[in-house]
Parts: structure tokens; C-alpha cells; sequence
């Protein structure tokens, strides 16, 4: 044999595969201007639909808020064109110690808690009790609305003429069956409980159907799973009810928090002499109503107006995430 023979002789030499040239992808036609437009349309709409409300936000809320912080810390006399020398924290130190806004601090707080805390109370019992297959159910719901569809004025004067000093009802009422009349105006806690009626009448029914809206999205098949497992209807409440609205009552209870605290319309129409603000002794004055009457006061108004504001403001952020944090802790405490 020859030693020269190389090794692949013998071996079947497969065939070259002609090289096959890729199949090219089919350009995509440029588009329409009107494809283009409508490609914009999906990304931008959404922004420009919004747009006009933080513009009108910047203009009347954030704008005036951060020039009002500015503002306080400036010395500005009254009539005065522009502001004056800058005081640092000095108007703080004379708003904190004023002892008219020591007192409408307490009234808002104590006006706050006997209107916003039983307030959601009843909202939530009357939301509770609609949610039910009541006849008529839709009038039902639409009487519970009414109260705030009434104008604060008119209300002011349905309870005015209800805790009148001389000739109210109520005062007519404890005459009649042997009580003393009480003096709704002058005394305080009489009062505070006087306006918080007013604010409970007027907005217990609109809490009422944001928290009926949420109960009715909750699935009715937990009601039954509940049911078949023996649980009656309060402790469906407590157990189905309650858990599933979280996120509506967590805005209920920040909402009411925040109006209840910068309550002005009820307690300014609740005093009929128009000289006191509040009372002859301040006895119902709201920080609202404290930040009225300093910005209509004879040194430095403006500037101590907007330090009160300030302070209002950084109290319900308090206030506010104080009822956030008790509401999260014991709807989590329920759900354990």
C-alpha cells in the first residue's frame, strides 16, 4: 500500500450546499400623517388632560401657600405697599403667644372632634343600613344627600333659629319639661356642640354615599361565604364590611379631618353679631376665623396672618397623619 495515500480517501465527500440567501422582511409603509397624529394623541392626551388642573393649582393653591410662607417671615405694616424688614420666626413667637389663638386652637380641636369623629360614626351606620334591600331605596338615599344640597346660609338660619338664647326650639323644649334654657352663644362647650350639629346635619349624608358606593362594590359572594359559615350580620360588618372599604373610609376620615379643622362657614354664620368674630369672649373662634381677623388687625397683619396659617396648616398635617396611622394600625389589627 502507498504510505502517501492521505487519510480521507475512501470517504464519502458530502456536497457543498449552495449558500441560500435570506428572505428579506418587508419594509413597513411610512406612516399617515393622521397615524402619526393619532400615535401622539395616545401618548400626550393623557398630560394635557390633567394639565389644566395643576396649572389653576399653581395659580390659586401652591403660589399663594409658598408666598404666604415667604411672607411670614417679613415685618409688612398695614397699608404699607411692600413688605418691610425680614423677623425671622418673630411673628410665630406672637402667634403662638397670643392667647386668642391659644383659645380657637381649643375650639377647633374640641368643634373638630364632636363634628368629624360622630360624623363618620353615623355615616357609616346609615351607609350600613341603605346597603340593605330597603323599598325605595333610591329616595331613601337621595334624603340622605338633601342636607348638603342646602345652602350654608340657609342652614345657619334653620339652627340659629334652633339654639336661639331667648326664643329657640330647643331652649323651648327643656322650658318645657322643667330644664334650664341654655345659653347657646355665651357658654363654650354649649356652643361648640351647637356648631358641631350644624356640621354633622350638613355633611353626614355626603360621607354617607361615598361610603354606600364603596359598600356596594363589595362582592356579595363574601356575604355568603360569611353566612354559611355562621357569621350574623354585625360581624359580617366588622369582618366583611369594614376590611373591604378601607381605602374609602382611610379618605373619609383625612377628608373630614381636614375640614373639620379648617372649619369657617358654621361658626362665622353661628354668631349673630357680626363686631365679635367668634364671640364677645372668643368662646367659638376657629383658627380659620383667628386667621380672618388678624389679616384685619393694625400691626403687621399680613405677615402674622400667613405665620397662623402656616400653624393651621402643619396641624392638620398632624391631625392627618395621626388618623392615618390609627386607622391603618387597627383596620390591621382587625385583619389579623
Amino acid at each position: 500500500m502507498n504510505d502517501n495515500v492521505p487519510a480521507t480517501v475512501g470517504v464519502a465527500e458530502k456536497p457543498a450546499t449552495p449558500g441560500v440567501a435570506p428572505t428579506p422582511r418587508p419594509t413597513a409603509p411610512p406612516l399617515t400623517f393622521r397615524q402619526r397624529l393619532d400615535r401622539w394623541d395616545l401618548k400626550a392626551s393623557p398630560y394635557l388632560y390633567v394639565l389644566p388642573f395643576f396649572l389653576v393649582f399653581a395659580i390659586i393653591g401652591f403660589f399663594p401657600m409658598v408666598f404666604s410662607g415667604y411672607l411670614s417671615f417679613f415685618s409688612w405694616p398695614r397699608f404699607s405697599a411692600s413688605p418691610g424688614k425680614v423677623v425671622g420666626f418673630a411673628n410665630y413667637a406672637h402667634v403662638l403667644g397670643d392667647p386668642v389663638f391659644l383659645k380657637a386652637l381649643v375650639n377647633t380641636i374640641a368643634i373638630f372632634l364632636l363634628s368629624s369623629v360622630s360624623q363618620t360614626i353615623v355615616a357609616t351606620i346609615i351607609a350600613a343600613l341603605l346597603d340593605n334591600n330597603l323599598r325605595a331605596k333610591s329616595w331613601w338615599r337621595i334624603g340622605v344627600i338633601l342636607p348638603f344640597v342646602v345652602a350654608p346660609a340657609a342652614t345657619a338660619l334653620i339652627f340659629g333659629s334652633l339654639f336661639s338664647d331667648q326664643t329657640g326650639l330647643i331652649n323651648d323644649i327643656l322650658n318645657g319639661i322643667g330644664l334650664s334654657p341654655v345659653q347657646w352663644h355665651a357658654n363654650r362647650p354649649a356652643s361648640w356642640l351647637a356648631i358641631a350639629t350644624m356640621v354633622n346635619w350638613r355633611w353626614t349624608g355626603y360621607n354617607t354615599l361615598i361610603l354606600l358606593a364603596a359598600m356596594v362594590a363589595v362582592p356579595r359572594n363574601l356575604y355568603e361565604a360569611a353566612s354559611i359559615d355562621g357569621a350574623g350580620k354585625i360581624r359580617q360588618f366588622f369582618s366583611v364590611t369594614l376590611p373591604s372599604i378601607r381605602p374609602t373610609m382611610l379618605f373619609v376620615i383625612i377628608t373630614s379631618t381636614i375640614g373639620g379643622l379648617h372649619i369657617f362657614t358654621e361658626p362665622r354664620l353661628f354668631d349673630t353679631n357680626l363686631q365679635h368674630q367668634g364671640g364677645a369672649d372668643y368662646q367659638y373662634q376657629t383658627l380659620t376665623m383667628y386667621v380672618f381677623n388678624t389679616a384685619n388687625s393694625a400691626t403687621d397683619p399680613y405677615p402674622r396672618a400667613a405665620a397662623a396659617a402656616w400653624l393651621l396648616f402643619l396641624i392638620i398635617v398632624v391631625f392627618a397623619l395621626a388618623n392615618y396611622l390609627i386607622t391603618r394600625a387597627v383596620q390591621r389589627r382587625s385583619s389579623i
